[in-house]
């Protein structure tokens, strides 16, 4: 935070690979217009979110349809920019190729983004406290990792939050064959006839993200594969 207060910069691009983080310490909203203005025009975009505190604006979502509002120290970004996640085959996750900001060369690899292949990979689990040969279909997450594990030792962690994860009673012995799930979808207002659509789930009150893209439906529906 002590960064930002004492900078002349207007506007900050913090490179994250998949994703950028875009600051505007002095948050004028003119400026932050001005940037989505121009993030709407590139083809290398796949999804705008914008601190919530500048209001709706056409063509992006808010940071909060992406978890990013809370109590964190860490400043807190003006603009969320997800790039552009396309496939080499009409149906197959391993052909995605995945625009990124970051000093790798092509081919090199990256993450952090918002595509489908980012948020749709394997998790594993064995052992004594765990099903066997099931298949989870419920969505699962990093964040639910700690608390399963937790609970199996009989451990309780302290909640700061509610970005905690969840147990996945379902995958373990004497747990349920399920756990309820909602699927959803979220798209902005237009901005020239382009929005910002967000494909998420939700379990136990938690949130998983899906994918997220920009454009219109016919992008919409490569992005969910």
């Amino acid at each position: 935070g002590h960064i930002l207060d004492n900078t002349d910069a207007k506007v900050i691009v913090a490179a994250n690979g998949g994703s950028d983080l875009i600051y505007i310490p002095d948050h004028d909203p003119g400026r932050l217009q001005q940037v989505v203005s121009f993030l709407t025009q590139q083809d290398y975009v796949g999804g705008i979110f914008v601190d919530d505190a500048f209001g709706a604006i056409p063509g992006t979502l808010p940071l909060s349809a992406i978890n990013l509002v809370g109590s964190s120290v860490l400043p807190r970004p003006a603009i969320a920019l997800n790039f552009k996640t396309f496939y080499t085959e009409s149906k197959g996750l391993q052909s995605a190729v995945q625009i990124a900001d970051s000093g790798l060369q092509e081919g090199q690899g990256m993450h952090g983004s918002l595509g489908r292949d980012n948020t749709f990979n394997n998790m594993a689990a064995m052992g004594p406290d765990f099903k066997r040969y099931f298949v989870d279909k419920s969505p699962v997450s990093n964040a639910d990792i700690a608390p399963t594990l937790a609970a199996v030792m009989g451990l309780q962690l302290p909640s700061n939050g509610k970005l905690m994860g969840r147990v996945l009673q379902e995958a373990l012995r004497g747990g349920p064959q399920r756990v309820p799930f909602e699927r959803h979808a979220t798209v902005s207002d237009g901005a020239k006839g382009r929005s910002t659509a967000l494909f998420y789930q939700t379990a136990s009150e938690q949130l998983y993200l899906d994918a997220a893209c920009f454009g219109g439906a016919k992008d919409w529906k490569t992005c969910r594969q």
